[in-house]
């Protein structure tokens, strides 16, 4: 599904804040005509607020009965409206409900002291006040979240404090396992390569993607004595016979019905692009030296920067044996291009391919799994929920059945620890 800037006027395409436009389906007829907005959860969630303000503020400014705790996730107001005209309401409540007054960012959390309804920004550290006079206002301050109750970035929070505490878990914050004060506490040392580090910030990363982008735009002249790399089919399918056993396999597996360019035999897009990265780290000499920046831009140059799958061929390609310290490096990059649950699955797919075909060959390296996805979930990268429902059943979507169940029997280590540490959160609150 499409997705937009939150802010409706910043027209930058590399704008960090995204959201999906506004979905809405009219059923029914007459006195019983209704709307309902089909992906209000998911909008609400990307604002990081609940789905109960954004439906009662549009009833408010509509005039209309609405729902606010639909248990089937239909979120419906009375009578029939365009999704053009919700999304210019939904404008209006960012602006009085979610964006920081000083900074203009997004990302800001609901406070609610003393009878007044703060909003604390996470950039510039403002608190700025919302005004009470809005009718929404006295709905949030009539139904204020249970005290007590933690929201998941609370609990993962909490859970990092904890571990970086004990300084004993079995597997360490940095995906190591000797549990050293040094490890968990001291993030400052390159070589330790900690998780909770980005090489570079997502800031910093967007203004070289727009500069590289520009720069596409521009005519090139290239003259035919200044290419270094053969591109005939020929030698290109000498170099594709030169690759390792397991990048001669297709690197995407399966199509789907969004993506036309799932089967090319054997050259797809997707398998241009992971040879084009392959290529890269050979006369590189390692895939470190592969930046992300001429990653992305390679994408969006081959038109697959936004398809779930292109997660699937990264994790495939941008990493190696070294990939717990390599996660924290390319998490800048992986979550600019993750926009939907599909992208988060896909990538999780590619990494349990990414495992097995490794772990076929040395089965020592099934010791790395619950590392990975411990680097993988302090990053931001994967979310708890879809960690824990992909640890539930083995599949042979991405690799055989026999060693989809082995990458899941080696990942038990780090599936224990999150449901425990969930158990701990339900019974504390």
């Amino acid at each position: 599904m499409a997705t937009i800037n939150i802010r409706s006027d910043v027209k930058d395409p590399f704008y960090r804040y995204k959201m999906e436009r506004l979905q809405s389906k009219i059923e029914g007829k007459g006195n019983g005509i209704k709307t309902v907005i089909v992906n209000l959860s998911s909008v609400a969630q990307s604002l990081a607020r609940p789905g109960a303000y954004v439906i009662k503020y549009f009833g408010f400014e509509l005039g209309a009965q609405t729902n606010t705790n639909p248990a089937d996730d239909r979120w419906i107001i009375n009578g029939a409206h365009e999704a053009s005209k919700l999304q210019d309401y939904l404008d209006g409540f960012i602006n009085k409900f979610v964006l920081c007054k000083k900074c203009k960012n997004p990302e800001t959390d609901v406070v609610i002291k003393d009878g007044r309804i703060l909003l604390d920004c996470k950039a510039c550290g403002q608190r700025s006040d919302v005004d009470l006079r809005l009718k929404l206002s006295g709905f949030i301050l009539k139904n204020q979240p249970k005290k007590g109750k933690k929201d998941k970035s609370e609990k993962k929070a909490a859970r990092k404090a904890k571990q970086n505490g004990n300084g004993n878990a079995d597997v360490d914050e940095n995906g190591h396992d000797d549990g050293s004060e040094n490890n968990s506490q001291n993030g400052s040392n390159g070589d330790n390569g900690d998780v909770g580090i980005e090489a570079h910030s997502d800031d910093e990363l967007t203004r070289r993607i727009k500069a590289g982008a520009d720069e596409l735009d521009e005519p090139v002249e290239v003259k035919d004595d200044e290419w270094t790399v053969d591109m005939s089919a020929e030698a290109v399918k000498a170099r594709q016979q030169q690759l390792p056993d397991d990048l001669k396999q297709k690197l995407v597996l399966g199509g789907d019905d969004d993506d036309e360019d799932g089967e090319g035999g054997g050259n797809s897009t997707y398998d241009q692009l992971g040879n084009w990265i392959t290529n890269e780290a050979e006369e590189k000499g390692s895939v470190d030296k592969v930046e992300d920046v001429a990653i992305y831009l390679k994408a969006k140059e081959l038109g697959i920067e936004t398809k779930h799958r292109t997660l699937l061929v990264l994790v495939q390609t941008i990493f190696d044996d070294n990939i717990v310290k390599q996660v924290p490096n390319r998490a800048s990059m992986l979550k600019n291009m993750i926009t939907s649950e599909k992208h988060q699955k896909a990538l999780l797919g590619g990494i349990e391919r990414f495992i097995g075909l490794r772990g076929q060959k040395d089965a020592a390296f099934y010791d790395q799994t619950s590392k990975i996805l411990l680097a993988l979930y302090n990053t931001d990268i994967l979310p708890e929920d879809v960690i824990t429902k992909w640890g539930t059943k083995a599949s042979k979507k991405y690799i055989d059945l026999a060693t989809s169940k082995k990458v899941r029997k080696s990942a038990e280590t780090f599936l224990t620890w999150l449901a425990e540490a969930e158990s701990e959160d339900e019974e504390s609150e």
